[in-house]
């Protein structure tokens, strides 16, 4: 007996783009490069179809990419996923990787943000002082 229902829910590709945020252009290059972890389905009619599991695993593609996830990475990825069972370790090292480098680019961005608190208290503080005349005027070498 099978674990998934009987009936999924059914989708067409502007219903997927208005859930995922992906336009439909982008929705056909995921299908064209391999990034899908099943073939999207067809109605007679030839009209593309996508189910819950399409939507759900299109949710996560999304958010890898938005997170800086370079295409060649979720393709393998997504090979990965419809090897099925086995390749656990890989999937693993490749989220790993990734995580790190998010990690990184977190680390930096906080930097950035330290560094822009500390102008705006400058500013700030010479402003409420009146005394911002000439802050960072390159006519005053500072």
């Amino acid at each position: 007996m099978s674990s998934e229902p009987q009936h999924q829910k059914m989708f067409t590709i502007g219903e997927v783009a208005g859930r995922t945020g992906l336009t439909v252009h982008a929705l056909r290059y995921y299908e064209r490069e391999d990034l899908l972890i099943a073939p999207v389905g067809r109605t007679s009619g030839g009209r593309r179809t996508y189910t819950t599991v399409d939507v759900d695993w299109l949710l996560i593609c999304v958010r890898l990419r938005e997170s800086g996830m370079p295409l060649a990475e979720l393709t393998r990825f997504a090979a990965l996923v419809r090897q099925g069972p086995g390749n656990e370790a890989d999937r693993l090292q490749l989220l790993d990787e990734h995580r790190q480098r998010v990690e990184n680019q977190i680390q930096a961005l906080e930097e950035c943000r330290a560094l822009i608190d500390w102008k705006v208290g400058v500013y700030t503080d010479h402003l409420h002082a009146g005394a911002a005349t000439g802050l960072w005027d390159p006519g005053h070498g500072a």
